[in-house]
């Protein structure tokens, strides 16, 4: 029980200290500061100032190593910490600064237009009276920077506009920085005019967007911290403000018909960057046409320009991504004075403070990927696709209501050759860049097919840190638009169009590989449909080889047979999409292993450079290599097949063991099970006026490669046979039509077994029989789908 108690009050305390530590930035920026100038002596803080203005700042880590603020030079100060002073002749800042009321007080933080101002305004005596005050007191600078005629109007009105601007600079109770937490809303002591807090983790304290310059000096009746500009009352809502700003009534209309114009005058803590009429006239018109003729586009558009945070420029001193309400994000920094968004300057005027939120006015529209079509979220990179999409008329194929998925190849992608291809040509390999449907990055899956506009079906490979759709691979920027996604693309798609034995079969750099192939019986295996990849010796590989060496290596089928499936494994593997740098372990049919990595680009197979990769096959892939494989592990136990392979093999060791032999690798790790037919009815006459059909099997001959272990299923299908003859029923001659006589049978076996069945054979019937009667005839169900998405047909007589 004791224990269960401290757990819990040390979870309590915990808890407090990070709620504490949320709301004390100023604080731990401020001591960062002291520690950066212990070597000036004590209670010294080091601040940096923006070169060229008076601005300062205790600054982050970033800031600092930097030795920029917002892009621009900063050089170190060093200066008294708050609530310290110098002493003559002694190191750093030794002596307490007397604490003094809150009038006097301003004159010690150096605000002395405030202190004047106080004065004369008949506010002194209130401030140096008893009271427990905080004072957000504006810096001579904020008062010199004020618009003049909002200046001269306090001046000329002291008792009144003067003294309530100023308590409006005021609460009515103490609050150091810590205090003060992010979102926090005050009221001020002049009519209950509210005061926005933001405290942010860069140490940044604001006042409705006035940054806190100098804080926490303690005064006797309370406390004074100095700010960087003349607060402003705040009234309206945002949406208040764009109903009255003429210049916003572009951007009024979407926010109206769209339903986010209620968001903005609900109580909250937004920043808006609203676009101006002229950034809107700057949009092409048949884009700002679509978006506005599409409710969800224009809503889009609307939300992306507002955040749910309240971001003052005084408190962006370097770039940050912020969500927005529409769900992605933008970048907003700072360049000098300016603010910029997505790294363009294009904010006109700043902080302008509302009731429940910050607007920024901005000359460009942001327009977000889920407003634009598809084939507006091409970036820099990709220009040369969507250059060419549209000079080739593919824009026309993109509908607005359709669907669709960019593969878009980056622009290095493309060489002169392809450019200068045939248009025609070129037309056909864009299209297979462009899928039917939207398909997300997370809606792929190893093994998917994805047809294209042009026809070809695109397979889809996932690695552990790679997606490859054939024999690119993505890399990272996939966008999401109103009618489908983009994603990017390393190399120009090359789909495959033969198999792996025609590929091999019509380059003469593999015919010795290939010849030893056909002589090891392995043609079948890289004939067949399948997922292989194949690492394919040139014939460079075999330089030195003789005819004699040949017909050894030929005569001992055991030993060829595991040389060749040893450059054998299951499953495609793209070389650009293994990690760099990263060994990965394949494991061969022959049972080896196999070292794969990437470096600079190159495939490596066991430190061994592929002069060619990713070949793309129906049946697989193929990497091209100049040096024959052999697994190291795997001894020789003949001299003359030794003498022949250190021939061909001088990167590694041959082993020797003599009297060794090759294991046995049986072809069961492909096995192939062919029913063949092409039967008619079988008719036997019993009676002249009766005709009896057997049952018969017709239809093309289909296959399945069955893996070692598995069980193959065969469904034979017949096509469907009109016949008409006559049944006695009943004593009386009836003529039937029979229809659709289809039979399905399942045949397994786990060997290989081909079976041919051809009509005018007597053995027919005893083998039609045979299969029959392992089986009963299953009646006619409708056409369903298997969960594997295939069509299973079962058929009946039909009788009329």
């Amino acid at each position: 029980m004791k224990i269960f108690f401290l757990f819990t009050f040390l979870t309590f305390l915990l808890s407090a200290f990070e709620q504490v530590a949320a709301y004390a930035h100023y604080d731990k920026i401020l001591t960062h500061s002291r520690i950066r100038a212990r070597d000036q002596g004590p209670n010294v803080c080091a601040l940096q100032q923006v070169m060229g203005t008076k601005k300062k700042y205790f600054s982050t880590c970033r800031n600092w190593y930097q030795q920029a603020i917002c892009g621009k030079k900063a050089t170190v100060l060093y200066e008294c910490c708050p609530g310290y002073m110098k002493m003559e002749g002694m190191r750093g800042c030794p002596a307490v600064a007397p604490i003094d009321h809150v009038y006097g007080t301003l004159g010690i933080v150096g605000a002395t237009s405030t202190q004047q101002y106080s004065d004369i305004s008949k506010l002194r005596e209130e401030i140096e009276g008893r009271g427990s005050f905080t004072f957000f007191a504006p810096s001579n600078e904020a008062w010199d920077q004020l618009d003049s005629e909002i200046h001269r109007n306090l001046v000329d009105n002291v008792n009144i506009e003067l003294y309530n601007a100023l308590h409006h600079h005021m609460l009515n109770k103490r609050m150091l920085t810590k205090d003060l937490k992010n979102g926090m809303t005050l009221v001020s002591m002049y009519n209950g005019q509210k005061l926005l807090i933001n405290h942010y983790p860069n140490g940044v304290v604001t006042v409705n967007c006035a940054r806190i310059i100098y804080g926490n000096q303690i005064a006797t009746n309370g406390v004074v911290h100095v700010v960087d500009r003349v607060l402003t009352a705040v009234g309206n809502t945002i949406q208040d403000f764009i109903e009255a700003e003429d210049d916003l009534s572009s951007f009024r209309a979407p926010a109206i018909t769209s339903g986010v114009m209620d968001i903005l005058g609900r109580p909250g803590h937004y920043t808006l960057f609203a676009p101006t009429n002229e950034a809107f006239e700057r949009l092409p018109r048949g884009v700002l046409e679509r978006i506005m003729g599409d409710k969800v586009a224009s809503e889009a558009l609307v939300k992306f320009h507002i955040l749910n945070t309240l971001q003052c420029s005084e408190a962006i001193t370097g770039g940050a991504v912020y969500e927005t309400l529409e769900g992605n994000t933008v970048e907003v920094g700072c360049d000098g004075e300016s603010l910029t968004v997505n790294g363009v300057k294009m904010v006109k005027r700043k902080d302008i403070v509302t009731s429940n939120g910050i607007i920024h006015l901005i000359d460009q529209v942001l327009i977000p990927d889920s407003a634009k079509q598809v084939i507006e979220l091409g970036g820099a990179q990709q220009t040369t696709f969507t250059d060419l999409v549209a000079q080739l008329g593919l824009t026309s194929s993109l509908r607005p209501e359709g669907q669709y998925t960019l593969l878009a190849p980056l622009n290095g992608a493309f060489s002169d050759d392809t450019l200068r291809l045939d248009q025609r040509l070129l037309k056909t390999i864009l299209q297979n860049h462009i899928i039917k449907v939207k398909v997300g990055l997370n809606e792929l899956y190893n093994g998917q097919e994805l047809e294209t506009i042009g026809g070809k079906l695109l397979r889809v490979f996932v690695y552990r840190t790679a997606v490859c759709i054939e024999n690119s691979c993505m890399v990272r920027g996939s966008k999401e638009g109103r009618n489908g996604f983009i994603h990017i693309l390393r190399q120009i798609i090359n789909p495959a169009e033969k198999t792996l034995h025609e590929m091999l079969r019509n380059d003469k750099r593999f015919s010795i590989f290939l010849s030893l192939v056909k002589a090891a019986d392995l043609d079948d295996v890289l004939s067949w449909p399948g997922q292989w990849t194949l690492f394919v010796p040139t014939n460079d590989a075999f330089k030195g080889l003789t005819d004699d060496d040949k017909d050894i290596l030929i005569r001992d089928k055991n030993a060829l047979r595991n040389i060749l499936l040893y450059h054998l494994t299951q499953g495609v593997f793209i070389g650009s999409g293994f990690e760099p740098g990263v060994t990965n372990i394949l494991k061969t049919i022959q049972g080896g292993k196999l070292y794969l990595k990437t470096v600079n680009d190159t495939l490596l197979v066991n430190e061994l450079k592929s002069r060619e990769s990713d070949l793309m096959a129906t049946n697989g892939v193929i990497h091209v290599i100049d040096k024959l494989l052999y697994p190291a592990e795997l001894p020789v136990g003949n001299d003359q097949l030794l003498t022949i392979l250190k021939k061909l093999i001088k990167y590694i060791q041959i082993k020797f063991v003599r009297d060794s032999t090759f294991k046995e690798i049986p072809l069961t790790f492909y096995k192939i099970n062919i029913i063949e037919s092409n039967v008619q009815p079988i008719v036997t006459k019993e009676d002249p006026s009766i005709t009896q059909l057997t049952k018969f099997i017709e239809g093309e001959p289909e296959f399945k490669i069955v893996r070692e272990g598995e069980t193959i299923t065969k469904v034979i299908h017949g096509e469907p046979i009109i016949k008409t003859y006559t049944k006695i029923i009943d004593g009386r001659p009836v003529e039937v039509t029979e229809k659709k006589v289809t039979e399905e049978r399942i045949i397994q076996g786990p060997e290989i077994k081909y079976t041919r069945i051809t009509a005018g054979d007597p053995d027919n019937e005893e083998k039609l029989k045979k299969i029959f009667e392992e089986a009963p005839v299953r009646r006619a169900q409708p056409t369903r789908r298997t969960q594997g998405g295939a069509a299973r047909r079962r058929t009946r007589l039909d009788h009329s």
